[in-house]
């Protein structure tokens, strides 16, 4: 194996993370189309699936403010999410337990909205010693330039960028793999 092969991701060596996927959060994104952006959120959830890769799911405030999860994530990824009322998720024991549960020290990570959901939690689990691959595509923010400023914030601290394809198909790498 090479060292650059080291960088990929594989379905042995990485875990996904979905925080916030919720209709009322989604209503606050105008960074992407909201359409396509729970697209590439359930194209994500199914490249988990397909590839076994574990999962944690997260959601704020599901009862008084955000509402469920998608139920098109929830119908492929069948567990329930940890609810928490933080911004940071980060700040949940619960979901960090979760992510440390998963033995895993690549994380991919999708969030509404970046500028605080996705950037606070990838922050702290990069000062913990994980590697953090944001999905920029299944992730959303106020607005483009709240959610680019996130976007580079996280990367000067180490943080990498992938979208929904690019992330499948870095799984995927070989058309021998079925």
């Amino acid at each position: 194996m090479t060292a650059a092969t080291k960088k990929l991701l594989t379905p042995d060596n990485c875990a996904f993370i979905f925080i916030d996927h919720q209709p009322q959060m989604a209503f606050g994104v105008s960074s992407i189309d909201r359409q396509t952006l729970k697209n590439n959120t359930v194209a994500m959830a199914k490249t988990a699936k397909l590839f076994n890769i574990p999962t944690v799911l997260t959601s704020v405030e599901t009862e008084s403010f955000s509402g469920y999860i998608w139920p098109e994530v929830l119908d492929v990824l069948k567990q329930d999410p940890i609810e928490r009322t933080s911004m940071n998720s980060w700040e949940d024991v619960a979901f960090v337990e979760a992510v440390k549960k998963t033995g895993r020290k690549k994380l991919v990570i999708a969030a509404l909205w970046t500028e605080a959901c996705l950037i606070f939690p990838t922050l702290c689990a990069l000062d913990e010693g994980f590697e953090v691959i944001m999905n920029v595509d299944a992730s959303g923010g106020t607005t483009l330039e709240a959610h680019d400023a996130a976007i580079r914030r996280c990367e000067k601290y180490g943080a990498e960028s992938i979208t929904s394809c690019q992330l499948l198909l870095e799984l995927q790498r070989d058309w021998s793999r079925k």
